[in-house]
């Protein structure tokens, strides 16, 4: 059961909660109770279908604890393991919005209570957490928003207040930005010590074996073709924001003027998939009609693309310069850390 005030990220939250537990082999279910704010039902039900997780609502009724009683016996039915119930919230709490979530309680008797809490709050979300932990009693804290200036400093000051872990921190909007809480890492990140780990744990999740495997035959054959680029960028985006993961690089939180644009990665893409399969192969045959076409195509401009052929081909050096003879997951670590320099 998730809780929080309105804004916290609580339905979102929801959705990457459920990605994870489906990740360990469970079939979640997501439950819409909150019956109040505008959209919100549809806004968790856009979130499970990006997901390909079931959502189960009731918009005829505003009775959150009948809903909940009929998620039971839907996941019952559907043979779902875990539900995940994303409750409704307020600009500020207030008894009304305590006396819901306390009857909710009550009648479901969840095996955990998790307070989604906006990190950039400061010590207002330290005031949130230890009303919403004495009022209700919670079993742990996901803080979200993460991927701004703050660096989660209060996530010190919540867990000393309530007593009560931080299980998961949100690093980013989209539905994998989310990840374990460590402390020690944490900790690197409030003293800008960069977190070399969790980039290594997110690579390791985003790297598919098979796809791998692909990119070291190319380089083997002395190849390292866009189709190859493609891969490497869609398991790179599959790791969250670039800006993100800069983050958690030593080093990088100290360099204020470095912006990243995701949209760029997207950009790329576009132009990679707007060539024809030849081009791929064999990008020196790229001229400038070719270059004109794939841009009108991509929705891109030829300086973008000039552009990018230029970063591309400094790409294709530094591959066919490595040798070939490294086993695949030293390969992929090498990789993976080039597109940080």
């Amino acid at each position: 059961m998730l809780i929080g005030l309105q804004g916290s990220g609580k339905t979102t939250t929801a959705g990457k909660l459920a990605n994870i537990i489906r990740k360990q082999g469970k079939k979640p279910l997501l439950v819409a109770c909150d019956v109040y704010k505008p959209a919100a039902i549809k806004q968790l039900q856009v979130v499970g279908k990006q997901l390909d997780i079931p959502v189960y609502a009731n918009e005829n009724t505003k009775d959150v604890g009948l809903i909940a009683k009929q998620a039971i016996s839907e996941a019952i039915k559907k043979l779902n393991d875990v539900i995940i119930i994303d409750t409704a919230g307020r600009l500020q709490i207030d008894e009304v919005l305590m006396q819901e979530l306390k009857d909710l309680k009550t009648n479901l008797k969840p095996h955990e209570i998790l307070l989604v809490v906006d990190s950039m709050t400061g010590q207002d979300a330290v005031n949130v957490a230890d009303t919403f932990n004495k009022e209700l009693g919670i079993d742990g804290i996901v803080l979200t928003k993460l991927d701004g200036d703050t660096r989660g400093g209060s996530a010190l000051s919540v867990k000393k207040i309530t007593g009560r872990p931080i299980k998961y921190i949100a690093t980013g909007e989209k539905l994998n930005d989310i990840e374990s809480f460590h402390p020690e890492r944490m900790a690197s990140r409030i003293l800008g010590m960069g977190d070399v780990l969790s980039i290594i744990e997110k690579a390791e999740e985003a790297f598919n074996d098979e796809e791998a495997s692909k990119i070291e035959a190319s380089l083997k054959k002395n190849k390292f073709d866009l189709d190859d680029y493609l891969i490497q960028l869609r398991q790179m985006r599959k790791m969250g924001s670039f800006s993100s993961i800069l983050k958690m690089i030593p080093g990088m939180s100290q360099l204020k003027d470095v912006n990243v644009d995701d949209k760029e990665f997207v950009n790329i893409e576009a132009i990679i998939c707007s060539m024809t399969k030849q081009e791929r192969k064999e990008p020196r045959i790229l001229n400038g009609s070719r270059r004109l076409r794939i841009a009108k195509g991509s929705g891109t401009t030829v300086q973008q693309i000039n552009k990018f052929m230029q970063t591309f081909e400094m790409t294709q050096k530094m591959m066919k310069s490595m040798t070939s003879g490294k086993g695949k997951h030293n390969l992929m670590k090498n990789l993976d850390l080039n597109q940080f320099k």
